[in-house]
């Protein structure tokens, strides 16, 4: 087994490595960070989704999708659909548990849409806040994505601080 920093270490560089992949648009990196049938001892052949170790993801306002195929391809979509993204990663905070790993982490994510009709540029770029729970699990291969979870961040509204306490 390796150091304890090591593995953090490891665990950083994989979880890194996942959202550089998803900002350049990379669907065979993204593939090669997730976990395979394989990689989790389940049959490729055929395997339930209700097995034990399915990897799975939760997009903000998704549902929750479970099986690899699944997974994958709301990545496909999202990259399809998407021209740029840019992740700044904050409030970082890697657990290494034997070989399991548990990051959590805030994206703060700036998009960009199509061109509006005629032109060249990318469409408005929009900002958003979002928690993730990313877990990952050793490998031969090193460490794999075994599920991630993003949740958005309400904004506080100003109106709500302006309310007068009740009487």
């Amino acid at each position: 087994m390796s150091a304890p920093h090591t593995d953090v270490e490891q665990v950083e560089a994989a979880n890194t490595a996942f959202y550089e992949a998803l900002e350049r648009g990379d669907f065979e990196v993204v593939s090669s960070l997730w976990l395979t049938p394989a990689d989790l001892g389940v049959d490729e052949e055929y395997h339930d989704p209700a097995d034990t170790g399915v990897v799975s993801c939760v997009h903000p306002g998704w549902p929750v999708l479970t099986g690899r195929g699944e997974v994958l391809r709301s990545y496909a979509l999202i990259m399809a659909n998407t021209d740029y993204i840019q992740f700044f990663l904050t409030d970082v905070h890697v657990s290494v548990t034997g070989d399991t790993a548990l990051v959590t982490c805030t994206e703060n994510i700036l998009s960009g849409g199509p061109a509006p009709e005629g032109g060249e540029e990318l469409g408005p770029l929009v900002g958003q806040l979002v928690v993730a729970t990313n877990v990952f699990r050793r490998t031969p291969d090193g460490w794999k994505m075994w599920s991630h979870h993003a949740s958005p961040v309400l904004a506080e509204n100003d109106e709500d601080d302006e309310e007068e306490p009740p009487s």
